[in-house]
């Protein structure tokens, strides 16, 4: 028995002794091709799951019986095995073709390799070292199809964003979708370094699981979230100086006298200035040089730009966790020294997931639940100038003072203009020394033009917004693999203004004050949105299946309250409450107004089947039912689908041949069809409008009435966008090269518009399903990367060609006018006609000048009768376009277009040993600029310098014409003699940085510190004479300047610390 038991235990000594020697440990580190440390590597042991991660070191220890295989895999890089020995060191190389493996759909992520739709993706890494403010400007060069211009150089300004041309007569712009809820408005909640990929859904198929708001395309925006392994924590900051980057050319005093002396002998008049070459200001002192140069200054060179960002990360498997916290603050190169053109923001994210419950070892149903927790928070304060025009603008007004007027007024003069003024009970702005601003109508005719240093002298409207945007959603694993989804989802904006007019101020007849005031306005949106989904994804031998239905219902309801009152009580408490305004003489000095606006209404039901087999042959189709509160009973509701297909050639036998070269070439089709219900609430019926005074009786007794406010249009219905679009990708070198084609036909049908009906039917015109638009263009995209040793490099570049046509409007001969140009005759400048692009440049082509009365005499028609009979040598010759023998308003014709027939973008990295270096260009080509920043009506105004080459006698020029006071022959109507070329090419970016080596800054917790320097619109090359070629105009048109605020050339040096 005693020898049994010893046996028994000796057996079982052994026995644990041999399962002790089966496991031992061994250690290694992982690297990628630099040498880098890869953190939070997996290396497993093949069979099992048991492993470790890999630390901040990159360094692993793993328990596994000898001659063991392990398996070391991480996002990016191929898969590795490798028998287990001690010290290793294994080096990871990357997987180009998982690098960008995955993209972002509406309602899930896809296989780049199963994608059939054309979808653009903006990685974070692509938008490094760019440092956009917003990210709508973020898109800007780097995604073929979206043409981003910015709208003015001013802190804060959004751009305008086109994807595949302009689709309607209405609003064009895109739908922004941040972690999954539509934004509407504001943007600019997101900091661009919390965003961890864009995509762009261009064709119809993607945008259709969105339905009626994705007839303009789709911005799908996905911020970070935290990855496994330490927390880590990043903390980015810089400091910027911006300037302006040019000045526009206009004339000095003594050319400007001597303009002003020959435009008033050529018409008859004596001349101003008897010697121009010996002038003195308008304070009587002598002029030395080029005379008052007033850009030099309202522009605020060296302005500040000031970024902070701080970020917190990381993942268990239970919490997924990502904070941030951001700051900006830029001061503007127009004003922003005044307080006038400044903006800061501040924001807050916290990014969660919860995993509540994983049984999924346990069971198959009912496994797996996760609680995602998004929280957004945006604060800003801004101040603003007018960006672009020309009533009586900061930079406009620059742009016509004269020369010879002295900015400030001084001894006898000031006394002289300040009792003038003060006389009508003004009060005029003085500078810091007490000096008055001289008010340049006191010394000249400048219409509504003021002198600059006033207006900046004036205290600024003060804007300031709020944005909040929770987002609470779960993941419930339902069984096998089909999973419910919830998510509600709220979009809370409060935004307002506080302004005063503090002083009784005189700047010119259109800019005055007789009153102090305040004024207060504050207005509140709420949006939520609530989903649920349902999808299923299985693989069945080769066939792979996706399914997704879903069910969504969006409300946006807003209110505003705003108030004002005269008579500040004291200046320097500039508010409602400190104004003593009242009722005096029948006029109540104070107001208040306030209301709801209209609920939007949205319910929506979709679904999406996608099938694939061997990823060799690909269909997706995708149906969306909606139903807008924006229409009547007869059209309440429309349905949106579409479909797309796709082959991946080289998972064909056939292709094997070609793998040494060829690494990818997929075909793909889509055709669908989206909405857009982008019009007023309640247009498709009658609606009261009050306010309309009749007289009864012969005493004519005034009523108050009101009457129908115009025709409805029950069968008011969507506007829909049809879009087919072709593409193929290709890949070369195990993807080293890559190229992708896309063509694209986009159709805009029934377009919401005014019908064309006489006016007498109405005063408001029915809204009506009137008009189609056609969008046609091909977009190409090119990428390479290679290396030279341990020096890495890698460019990217597209391309996007666009041809844009009005092709319906109602009626053959309706038009749609747009952009009037005060002090520029001959009516709106913009028009939209069937057959033509929209909008156009509209007005007068030329033909040279007449050099003398025979040209004149020998410009007939077919009779023989003068063309331009009241034509003098000098004049501009006009084109007889319709060829009615004469010249009217009836030969105006399409003279240029501000949208651009090319857009491109190019971005070339390179890294070698800590060293990093980015240059980013961008362009257009094909676009033209309306120069509106001349007007002929403001008679003192300075001259740009290209007046110089006005014709002065035979021969002298063939292009600008004579210059004359009161032209009566129309020398200056709107005519192609305003529009320029606006191509352009730009270093949008250029950056060198340097991360210090690991071993100095681990000696101080700091797991990598880079440093660098970076300058953004380093440099333009345009033929455009103007501030900047890149314009988007406050109307419809792109490409109209009428003084607008620079892009600015900007500076910065900054850090990036990762502990």
């Amino acid at each position: 028995m005693k020898k049994g038991r010893f046996l028994i235990l000796l057996l079982t000594f052994f026995v644990s002794m041999t399962a002790f020697a089966q496991k031992q440990q061994y250690s290694g580190v992982v690297v990628d091709g630099g040498g880098e440390p890869v953190i939070g590597a997996s290396v497993i042991q093949k069979g099992t799951t048991s492993g470790a991660i890999t630390d901040l070191d990159g360094k692993f220890t793993v328990s596994v019986e000898p001659g063991s295989t392990l398996v070391i895999s991480y996002i990016g890089y191929k898969n590795y095995e490798t028998k287990v020995s001690n010290n290793m060191r294994i080096v990871l190389e990357e997987d180009s073709k998982t690098l960008s493996d995955v993209v972002v759909i509406g309602y899930g992520v896809q296989k780049k390799s199963v994608v059939t739709a054309s979808i653009a993706k903006v990685s974070s890494e692509d938008l490094a070292g760019k440092a956009p403010v917003r990210v709508d400007n973020a898109l800007k060069g780097l995604a073929a199809g979206v043409t981003v211009t910015s709208s003015s150089g001013q802190p804060g300004s959004s751009p305008n964003v086109r994807i595949r041309g302009v689709g309607t007569v209405n609003n064009s712009d895109p739908l922004y979708v941040v972690d999954g809820m539509p934004i509407e408005g504001g943007i600019d909640f997101v900091n661009p370094g919390d965003i961890e990929s864009i995509e762009v859904l261009k064709d119809a198929a993607s945008g259709a699981i969105y339905g009626a708001r994705a007839a303009n395309g789709v911005v799908l925006v996905t911020t970070k979230r935290g990855k496994m392994g330490k927390a880590q924590i990043n903390y980015n900051f810089s400091y910027g100086w911006a300037s302006k980057t040019k000045k526009r050319d206009v004339t000095s005093a003594t050319d400007y006298a001597v303009l002003q002396n020959e435009r008033n002998i050529n018409g008859g008049l004596a001349p101003i200035y008897a010697d121009p070459y010996n002038l003195k200001d308008t304070n009587g002192n002598d002029i030395v040089g080029f005379g008052t140069d007033w850009q030099e200054l309202i522009f605020n060179d060296n302005a500040p730009v000031i970024n902070h960002d701080l970020s917190i990360s990381g993942a268990t498997e239970k919490v997924n966790y990502f904070l941030s916290m951001g700051y900006f603050e830029q001061e503007g190169i127009v004003g922003g020294n005044y307080g006038h053109s400044n903006y800061d923001r501040l924001t807050l994210r916290s990014n969660t997931t919860y995993n509540i419950l994983d049984a999924s070892k346990e069971r198959n149903f009912l496994n797996k639940l996760d609680l995602n927790v998004n929280l957004a928070y945006m604060r800003t304060h801004s101040t603003g100038v007018s960006e672009n025009s020309e009533f009586g603008s900061i930079l406009g007004s620059a742009l016509y003072m004269s020369p010879t007027l002295a900015p400030v007024a001084l001894g006898d003069v000031a006394k002289k203009m300040n009792a003038y003024y003060t006389g009508m009970g003004y009060e005029i702005a003085t500078d810091a020394n007490g000096n008055p601003y001289s008010v340049p109508m006191y010394f000249g005719t400048f219409n509504e033009q003021n002198n600059p240093l006033a207006m900046l002298a004036l205290n600024p409207t003060r804007n300031w917004s709020h944005k909040f945007v929770p987002k609470f959603s779960f993941d419930l694993q339902l069984w096998d693999n089909l999973k419910y989804h919830f998510s509600y989802s709220a979009d809370l904006s409060f935004w307002g203004y506080d302004s005063a007019t503090t002083s009784k101020y005189y700047l010119s007849n259109n800019n005055k004050s007789d009153h102090t005031s305040a004024s207060k306005e504050s207005r509140k949106g709420v949006v939520w949105q609530i989903e649920n989904t349902l999808t299923y994804d299985k693989t069945i031998d080769k066939h792979t299946f996706g399914v997704v239905l879903g069910q969504s219902a969006f409300k946006n309801k807003s209110d505003y309250l705003g108030g004002n009152r005269w008579n500040l009580v004291n200046p320097n408490k500039p508010t409602i409450d400190y104004s003593t305004g009242k009722v005096v003489d029948g006029v109540a000095q104070f107001g208040v107004y306030g209301g709801n606006n209209v609920e939007h209404r949205l319910s929506s039901l979709f679904a999406r089947l996608s099938y694939n087999y061997d990823e060799r042959y690909m269909l997706q189709a995708t149906v969306r039912r909606d139903g807008s509160s924006r229409f009547g009973s007869n059209n309440k509701y429309g349905t949106f689908p579409s479909v797309s297909v796709g082959w991946n050639i080289m998972n064909e036998k056939f292709m094997e041949k070609t793998c040494s070269w060829l690494s990818n070439l997929k075909f793909r089709a889509s055709w669908g069809k989206n909405g857009n219900d982008n019009i007023g609430d309640f247009r498709y019926t009658t609606l009261t409008s009050m306010g309309n005074n009749v007289l009864f009786g012969k005493d004519a007794i005034k009523f108050n009435g009101s009457k129908a406010n115009g025709l409805p249009n029950a069968d008011l219905k969507w506007e829909e966008s049809e879009q087919t679009d072709l593409g193929l990708d290709f890949g070369f070198f195990n993807n080293a090269l890559t190229f992708t084609v896309d063509y694209y036909s986009k159709k805009t049908n029934g377009m919401l518009m005014t019908m064309p009906i006489p006016s007498y039917v109405g005063e408001t015109k029915p809204i009506g399903n009137v008009g189609d638009m056609e969008n046609k263009g091909v977009e190409f995209e090119l990428g390479y990367k290679w290396h030279i040793a341990d020096a890495k490099f890698a460019v990217k570049g597209n391309a996007t060609y666009l041809h844009n046509e009005l092709t319906y409007i109602g009626l053959d001969d309706a038009y749609l006018e747009y952009d009037g140009i005060q002090g520029i005759s001959g009516g709106s400048i913009a028009r939209g006609v069937k057959g033509e692009p929209f909008p156009f440049f509209y007005g007068m082509k030329t033909n040279g000048i007449f050099q003398n009365y025979d040209e004149i005499n020998s410009y007939v028609n077919p009779d023989g009768t003068l063309i331009m009979p009241d034509a003098r040598p000098g004049d501009v010759r006009f084109v007889d376009v319709n060829g009615d023998g004469k010249i009217s308003s009836e030969d105006r014709t399409n003279i240029g277009n501000g949208t651009p027939k090319w857009t491109f973008g190019f971005n070339f990295d390179a890294e070698w040993k800590g060293f990093d270096f980015n240059i980013f260009l961008q362009g257009v080509s094909g676009a033209d600029v309306f120069d509106a920043t001349y007007r002929t009506d403001i008679t003192s105004g300075n001259f740009p310098t290209w007046m110089l080459g006005r014709w002065t006698g035979e021969g002298t020029s063939n292009k600008y014409p004579i210059l004359r006071a009161g032209d009566k022959t129309y020398n200056w109507n709107a005519s192609d003699l305003y529009v320029h070329d606006g191509s352009y090419l730009r270093i949008k970016n250029m950056s060198l940085g340097y991360t210090l080596p690991k071993n100095i800054t681990r000696k101080a917790y700091i797991e990598r510190f880079r440093v660098y320097v970076m300058a953004e619109n380093l440099v333009t090359w345009t033929k455009y004479w103007g501030f900047d070629p890149e314009i988007s105009s406050n109307g419809k048109s792109l490409g109209i300047d009428r003084g607008v605020y620079p892009q600015a050339r900007t500076w910065t040096v900054g850090c990036n610390i990762t502990f």
